[in-house]
């Protein structure tokens, strides 16, 4: 007899797993996001107003990546290991658009809200790598049209990425862990609440304090994410998950 496949596993991260390697959250008081308007510089609306200032909010947000001083943290290393030794099925969906979790060495990863190391072209849809600054000036690689590039990244108003292949995950698994997200951002903090009226997956949010809403999962573990991340990783391996 063949033994059952051990329960798949999906996480959700969001940008309280980057803020102790050093980026801004949308709530860091005197944060990049705090001195600039969201409808400025994160809306189709305020991209079609300003390119040029758009692009370089986004030409500086890449820079910042690219600092010696912004490393993957304990809590993305600790995911990495969760995927390459966990025997069963992870998908880590993150909300954030570094590329921290690839650079710790995770693969099964979707970046729904995009990522800010490529560029898409809206003249022929193609998304590339891009390290260097963009401009209104810029000529796509691809089809050489200029004026057409804009960052990979899901404004507000936008439908985010891959989430048809995000919700054939959370309908199949048996662990959510959601990770460094304030469950205000929508659809990714509707997830535990679509678990819920399953009732299949065991729920488990991580984070600096209770999000707005903690009271839908089965637990909560508050603190650092860089010190209860490891810390779960190493339970979720031992196999002692109260619940599951």
């Amino acid at each position: 007899m063949t033994a059952a496949a051990p329960p798949s596993i999906v996480i959700l991260t969001g940008a309280g797993i980057s803020r102790e390697s050093g980026l801004d959250t949308f709530r860091c008081a005197g944060g990049i996001w705090s001195q600039v308007r969201l409808e400025d510089v994160a809306t189709p609306d305020g991209f079609r107003r300003d390119p040029a200032r758009v692009h370089a909010f986004y030409n500086a947000r890449r820079a910042q990546l690219a600092d010696p001083a912004v490393q993957p943290n304990p809590a993305h290393q600790a995911l990495a290991r969760l995927e390459q030794e966990y025997p069963g099925e992870v998908l880590l969906v993150t909300q954030n658009i570094d590329d921290l979790h690839q650079r710790a060495g995770s693969q099964a990863i979707i970046p729904m809200h995009g990522e800010l190391r490529k560029i898409r072209c809206d003249a022929c849809a193609t998304v590339l790598p891009w390290d260097q600054d963009c401009s209104p000036q810029s000529l796509c690689p691809a089809c050489g049209n200029g004026g057409s590039l804009r960052p990979h990244v899901v404004w507000f108003g936008e439908m985010p990425l891959e989430m048809d292949r995000i919700y054939a995950a959370l309908d199949d698994c048996g662990l959510f862990l959601s990770i460094g997200t304030s469950g205000t951002v929508y659809p990714a903090a509707g997830f535990v609440s679509h678990l819920s009226d399953i009732g299949l997956a065991h729920t488990v949010e991580l984070n600096l304090t209770p999000s707005d809403g903690a009271g839908l999962f089965d637990d909560g573990l508050y603190g650092p994410a860089g010190e209860q991340v490891p810390a779960l990783v190493d339970r979720i391996l031992r196999g002692d998950i109260p619940g599951w």
